[in-house]
C-alpha cells in the first residue's frame, strides 16, 4: 500500500517558520479565538511557589490544562485550593513559548457552583451595553478641584476608614460628606440607589459634593453581588456629577465599575484619584507664583526699553525731519520724472496719429467711392429699360394691370405695349396656352 501523498503547492510558496515567531503566532491566534475564558475543571498538582505564584493543573475525564496563577491574583482568593476540588477559573489562554506548552493565565479562581452567578453576571452586564450605559462617550472628567467629596459605603466598612484616611493625608481643605449604606445583603442596593439619589439632590441645590465616590473592600463574587444590581447601575448613569467606582481590589470587576467615570482599583485609589495630594497643588501654586513674577519683570523690562527708543527718537526730532525730508524730495524726483515720461508718451503718441491721418483720411475716401460706383452699376443693372432695350416688351390691359400669362388675354382685347422707345396700341386676335410640362 502506498503512502498517502499530500500536494502542499509549489515549494517556493511554502511559508518556512521560525519556532519563537510560530509560537508567537499561535499564541495570537488562541487569543484572539478563545479569550477572556471561563474553565471548570478538578485541581490538581497544586502548588505555591516562593514567589506567591500558583501552578496547578485543571482537568476532567477527557482532558486537562496548565495553569499559572501570579501572586497578584493569587492573593485575592477566598479559599485555599486542594487537590481534588472542583473549582471555576477565569483567565486567558496562552501559549509558553520556551517549552511550547497550552497554558491558562489564571485572573480569578473559585469553587464550582458559583459559575452560575457569573453566568448572570455575563446576562446583566450584555443587557446594561446594549443600553448604551457603559459606552465610552458618556464618561466624564474629574473635576481638577473638587469643592467637597461624597463618599458612600457602610459606616462600619475599612474601605471607609482607608477612604477617610487618604483624603485627610491629601486634601484635609476638601470637606467629605459620608452617605451611608449597607454594601452587602438583599437590602443593599436600595440604600445605594437612596444614597446616590440623596447626593444627587444635595448636588442639584449647589451644596456639598461635586465628585462622588462609590466604594467597599474585597470579597467574593456573592459578596459584591449588590454593586452588579441593575438599578445601582442605572442611577449611577443619572449622576449630575462624575462618580468614581473602587470596590473589592484589583481583580474584580462589578457592573457599577462599567457604569463609572472612572474604575479605582481599590478604595483607597479611588480616593488618591479624586483629590490630589496637597503638597502638589502647592508646589503647582509655587511655580505658577513664579512664572508670575517672572512674567510681570519681563513686562515691566520690555515697556522700559520701549520708553527708552521712545526717549531717544524724542531727544532728537532733526533726523525724523530730516528723514521725512529726503523722503518728500525722493517722491518730488519720481513724479517729476513720471509726468515728464507720460507727457512725452502722449506727445509721441500725437505725432504719430498727425502723421498717420492723412493716409487714413484718403484710403476711406477712396473706399467711399468705390462702394458708390459698385452701387451705382448695381442699381442701373436692375433699371427695367435695359430689358426692354434687348426686344422685350412690358404688356398691361386698359386698366393698368400687367399681362404676363396667354390665359390672361382673350380675341378681341386691346393691349397697351410698352417699348424701349414708346408705346404700342394692340388688338388680341388669338390667344393660346402652352401646356406644363409633366
Amino acid at each position: 500500500m502506498s503512502e498517502p501523498f499530500f500536494d502542499l503547492g509549489p515549494a517556493s510558496a511554502r511559508r518556512v517558520w521560525a519556532v519563537g515567531p510560530l509560537m508567537r503566532a499561535v499564541a495570537d491566534t488562541v487569543s484572539a479565538r478563545f479569550n477572556p475564558v471561563a474553565v471548570r475543571g478538578e485541581l490538581s498538582g497544586f502548588s505555591r511557589a516562593a514567589s506567591g505564584h500558583c501552578y496547578f493543573s485543571l482537568k476532567d475525564d477527557t482532558g486537562q490544562v496548565r495553569c499559572a496563577m501570579f501572586r497578584r491574583s493569587a492573593e485575592q482568593l477566598g479559599f485555599t485550593p486542594r487537590d481534588g476540588q472542583m473549582v471555576e477559573a477565569r483567565g486567558k489562554l496562552d501559549v509558553y513559548g520556551a517549552r511550547g506548552d497550552l497554558q491558562l493565565i489564571v485572573e480569578g479562581l473559585q469553587l464550582a457552583g458559583q459559575g452560575a452567578l457569573f453566568e448572570q453576571f455575563l446576562k446583566l452586564k450584555a443587557e446594561l451595553e446594549a443600553e448604551g450605559l457603559f459606552n465610552a462617550d458618556r464618561k466624564r472628567p474629574l473635576p481638577a478641584q473638587p469643592r467637597g467629596i461624597g463618599v458612600i459605603t457602610s459606616l462600619g466598612a475599612a474601605a471607609l476608614r482607608d477612604v477617610v484616611t487618604a483624603l485627610r493625608r491629601r486634601v484635609p481643605h476638601i470637606p467629605v460628606v459620608i452617605y451611608p449604606a449597607a454594601v452587602q445583603g438583599t437590602q443593599a442596593p436600595a440604600e445605594l440607589c437612596a444614597a446616590l439619589r440623596t447626593a444627587y439632590r444635595r448636588h442639584a441645590e449647589g451644596s456639598e459634593c461635586d465628585v462622588v465616590l462609590l466604594v467597599r473592600g474585597g470579597g467574593s463574587l456573592e459578596d459584591l453581588w449588590a454593586f452588579n444590581d441593575p438599578t445601582l447601575v442605572r442611577t449611577v448613569a443619572e449622576a449630575p456629577m462624575p462618580v468614581v467606582c473602587g470596590v473589592g481590589h484589583e481583580t474584580d470587576f462589578t457592573l457599577a465599575d462599567f457604569v463609572a467615570d472612572l474604575r479605582a482599583p481599590t478604595p483607597t485609589a479611588a480616593a488618591e484619584l479624586c483629590a490630589p495630594a496637597r503638597e502638589q497643588r502647592l508646589g503647582e501654586l509655587a511655580y505658577l507664583r513664579e512664572r508670575l513674577s517672572e512674567g510681570a519683570f519681563r513686562h515691566v523690562d520690555e515697556q522700559a526699553q520701549r520708553l527708552d527708543r521712545i526717549t531717544r527718537h524724542l531727544g532728537r526730532p532733526s533726523e525724523r525731519l530730516h528723514l521725512c525730508q529726503r523722503t518728500l524730495s525722493t517722491l518730488q524726483h519720481r513724479l517729476h520724472g513720471a509726468l515728464l515720461l507720460t507727457a512725452q508718451q502722449r506727445q509721441n503718441r500725437l505725432q504719430t496719429l498727425e502723421v498717420a491721418l492723412p493716409a487714413a483720411l484718403s484710403r476711406a475716401l477712396q473706399m467711399q467711392r468705390l462702394r458708390l460706383t459698385r452701387g451705382e452699376t448695381s442699381l442701373g443693372l436692375l433699371d427695367p429699360k435695359l430689358v426692354l432695350q434687348r426686344g422685350y416688351a412690358f404688356l398691361t390691359d386698359d386698366a393698368g394691370t400687367a399681362v404676363t400669362h396667354a390665359g390672361q388675354a382673350h380675341p378681341g382685347q386691346t393691349l397697351n405695349a410698352t417699348l424701349f422707345d414708346g408705346h404700342l396700341g394692340l388688338l388680341v386676335q388669338d390667344s393660346h396656352t402652352t401646356p406644363k410640362k409633366p
